[in-house]
């Protein structure tokens, strides 16, 4: 019998193209026919679906946004009381206003504050002002920044299978409906590779407007790398934005190029700001963000009040417990004991990046099947796990000690499947979409 959430996931693939809005969190991304693809209820860090199954989520909380925990109380009160006082009207919220100062507070080094809904519209916020302020048109690029033509205009150019992106997240990601004319705008380098932003300063030294980058993803950084890129942003008179969307207050309060020690022109901020609800925030020296005067830059939701509530909510907790250092603990709790668990089977499994946004992946020829059915088995015992695991404060040791007692009980057929070789014949819906996979 067909689940309820199978069932609407086939009437939305019909309605929807790509069947949701999120690659993310399409079900094929994790195990086709198997994963369920919506909610009822959230709670804490457990999910009810559409068929009443109460499930432990030990994989990605929303995509990394819900930080505290999903519905977390004092969030929730907040954002109740400003929608019964009107969530939007004809003047503005003053909470945008607190959480500017809010912000400014934590950051010192920062003087103004622009909003947005969303982490990719909030980087289009700030790359239009990055190239406003110094009236350049080029930017470098390191790391994962969303869908705007100014970021896939990477691909444009590229002449692999990959696509120039290919090292920074997605591969694959092809730039139709990006014009022609953004070619050559957008140049990525990678992580740790200072070299090659050398390159890119060298060959365009009056024609570069920002270097955005992520002050970490799944790597630390080399000696001198960071203090590197800001050199030569100053060198070459551009703007230096971080992207703190994923990273943002997983592994520091206020962000990891705070941890760092980094000192860039513009950060911007989304996902976990909120809590689980929409808000983005561009940060800057007054000198940069001014430029948004000289452009255009202007949105009818940014002035919602949800937004700003939820977030002033998420910093105050924030502010009062220690979440990178407990997800520190909780994360490293479950990489131990599930690699315990896989050494003593046999099986080769690796993590990767750092504890707070961990990568969880089998080093085998079948690693994807061998992902998938791992997937699949732990649905079994009401546990949503994928390649990762984003950790919250709702996470406790129980709920880790949970999740390795159901690992005890599946990683066993994973090996035996390796041995035997027939993994692909356990899996009931196929196997997990890699990258950007799209639906037939």
């Amino acid at each position: 019998m067909i689940s309820a959430s199978q069932s609407l996931y086939e009437r939305a693939k019909r309605l929807i193209p790509g069947g949701t809005q999120l690659l993310s969190k399409r079900p094929e991304i994790f195990a086709p026919g198997c994963w369920p693809a919506y909610y009822r209820e959230a709670q804490g860090c457990e999910v009810i679906d559409l068929d009443g199954n109460r499930l432990l989520d030990m994989s990605i909380m929303g995509i990394g946004t819900c930080l505290l925990g999903y519905n977390d109380p004092d969030v929730s009160s907040a954002v109740i009381s400003r929608i019964q006082s009107g969530s939007m009207s004809s003047l503005n919220n003053p909470e945008e206003v607190e959480l500017a100062e809010a912000l400014l507070e934590i950051h010192p080094w920062a003087e103004q504050v622009r909003y947005a809904r969303t982490g990719g519209e909030a980087m289009a916020i700030a790359v239009r002002i990055a190239r406003a302020h110094g009236k350049r048109n080029i930017v470098a690029i390191c790391g994962y920044h969303g869908w705007h033509d100014w970021y896939l205009a990477a691909n444009l150019s590229s002449t692999d299978s990959g696509g120039r992106l290919q090292d920074h997240l997605l591969p694959g990601l092809e730039p139709l409906g990006v014009p022609d004319g953004l070619i050559k705008t957008a140049l990525p380098f990678r992580y740790n590779h200072l070299d090659e932003l050398e390159a890119i300063v060298r060959q365009h030294p009056d024609q570069l407007a920002a270097v955005v980058m992520e002050p970490t993803r799944h790597d630390e950084p080399v000696p001198g790398f960071l203090e590197g890129v800001r050199k030569l942003c100053n060198q070459a008179e551009a703007v230096l934005v971080v992207d703190e969307i994923t990273a943002g207050w997983r592994l520091h309060h206020g962000g990891a190029h705070l941890k760092y020690g980094l000192q860039p022109d513009i950060a911007v901020f989304g996902k976990a700001l909120g809590n689980g609800h929409p808000i983005a925030a561009v940060i800057g020296k007054r000198e940069v963000m001014e430029a948004a005067q000289s452009s255009f830059i202007s949105s009818s939701y940014w002035t919602e009040g949800v937004g700003p509530a939820a977030a002033l909510a998420t910093l105050t907790k924030l502010k009062s417990v220690d979440v990178p250092g407990h997800l520190k603990t909780i994360s490293g709790s479950l990489r131990g004991g599930l690699g315990d668990l896989a050494k003593r089977l046999g099986l080769n499994l690796r993590f990767s990046g750092h504890p707070a946004i961990t990568v969880l992946s089998f080093e085998d020829p079948q690693a994807s099947a061998l992902q998938t059915l791992f997937t699949v088995r732990m649905l079994a015992h009401g546990i949503l796990t994928g390649s990762g695991f984003y950790g919250s404060w709702a996470h406790r040791e129980e709920h880790v000690d949970r999740f390795l007692e159901a690992s005890g009980k599946v990683l066993p057929e994973i090996a035996q499947a390796v041995e035997n070789g027939d993994v692909l014949e356990r899996i009931p819906g196929g196997v997990k979409h890699s990258g950007f996979s799209r639906l037939t």
